[in-house]
């Protein structure tokens, strides 16, 4: 997995310009193939304490684009969780393709000031794991969701013993999928829940043909 680009994410830390950066940079090589199709996203710690007193609205919208570049890559965006997962560290995890956790990770949204932090980590999280009880818990009162419940809620692919074994073997099936036509199923996915069938129809369509083309251009070489 030498061709892997590799982002390591402390949930500990606070959002800074860096770590806005660092995704960012991260993003740019994903963009001009510099990944082999794979990144991996190594994500753990959670922040304990009040807000920064010099975070801003302004910095939190550039972190949340950066994370929604992330989330729409012409790649394979792969997670590896350990222990506590929360901050910064959570919202990378939420935006990737599959989750991979060890047994003794905790998912959580930072506390502060008597409530949960607003950000898009918990749209995700409500958004994914749908209107279940630990979601619920989580979302209004901080509770830490467990690495069972996470499996059970999808919000992780799988729990393991050996994350470097499972590591290798979900990028082995993800070396067989093309970066840029999994970005578009990816799209299609996430648009199919607010699109009506006749809305999705056309662009489907173009996919397909897309895809026909690609196939006879492939057959015919």
């Amino acid at each position: 997995m030498t061709d892997d680009l590799v982002l390591r994410i402390d949930g500990t830390q606070p959002l800074s310009a860096e770590a806005v950066a660092a995704v960012g940079a991260v993003c740019d090589s994903a963009e001009d193939g510099d990944s082999g199709g794979r990144l991996i996203v190594e994500v753990t710690g959670a922040p304990e304490g009040p807000w920064p007193s010099d975070l801003t609205v302004s910095l939190v919208s550039k972190w949340e684009r950066v994370l929604r570049r992330l989330e729409r890559l012409p790649a394979t965006v792969i997670a590896v969780a350990d222990g506590e997962c929360g901050g910064l560290a959570l919202d990378a995890l939420l935006a990737t393709d599959y989750r991979i956790a060890t047994e003794s990770v905790r998912l959580r949204l930072p506390v502060g000031d008597g409530a949960t932090w607003p950000g898009m980590a918990l749209y995700r999280l409500a958004h994914q794991g749908a209107n279940a009880a630990a979601i619920r818990r989580a979302v209004l009162f901080g509770a830490p969701v467990e690495a069972g419940d996470a499996l059970a809620l999808q919000l992780i692919d799988e729990v393991t013993g050996d994350a470097t074994s499972a590591l290798a073997a979900a990028a082995e099936v993800a070396s067989t999928f093309s970066g840029t036509e999994l970005a578009i199923r990816r799209q299609l996915m996430f648009d199919a829940s607010t699109t009506s069938f006749e809305e999705a129809l056309g662009v489907h369509l173009a996919a397909c043909d897309r895809a026909l083309r690609r196939a006879s251009s492939g057959a015919a070489s």
